[in-house]
């Protein structure tokens, strides 16, 4: 606020009469504060869409997960594991080894003989076929390695192991 005379009031007071008050709003630091605030909510609100798209995104992978379950009819319980990702842009051959029964491979059962066929098919498609084991953390530690010398005896030397993130 400024205090003092209006400057067309000075002819008037030859009197010398009583002094006038003179008052203005300064408004130019208000205006700073409420664009620094706009600017604020903005961000803010960019960040919370990005952490709400990945959560979203979150929750469609594992519905997405759980129909790919559902479809093949077989339950495995993974065992735990923070491993890396695997490169998803090469093919991959990914075998669900469940604790009793024939092994599943993209949803369908596949007998212990023709497991050396489907990596020889797999091999000769693309000799860099990622082999990746979803066995059950019940399954013989025995029969997951069988499975995994045969794929290398068939020339499939990208192996992986799947586990449950966590």
């Amino acid at each position: 606020m400024a205090i003092g005379k209006l400057p067309d009031q000075d002819a008037g007071d030859e009197d010398g009469g009583g002094e006038s008050i003179f008052a203005e709003i300064n408004i130019t630091p208000l205006t700073d504060v409420f664009l620094v605030l706009v600017i604020i909510f903005m961000v803010s609100a960019l960040a919370v869409q990005v952490e709400a798209r990945q959560e979203k995104k979150k929750v469609a992978d594992a519905q997405a997960e759980t129909e790919a379950e559902k479809r093949s009819g077989l339950k495995v319980n993974l065992p735990q594991g923070a491993a890396q990702e695997i490169d998803t842009s090469k093919a991959s051959l990914v075998i669900v080894i469940p604790l009793q029964g024939d092994v599943d491979v993209g949803g369908k059962r596949i007998g212990d003989g023709d497991i050396d066929n489907l990596f020889r098919a797999a091999f000769s498609r693309d000799k860099n076929t990622q082999v990746v084991l979803k066995a059950d953390k019940g399954v013989a530690h025995g029969r997951v390695v069988n499975i995994m010398e045969r794929a290398k005896q068939a020339g499939l030397t990208r192996l992986a192991i799947g586990t449950s993130g966590g």
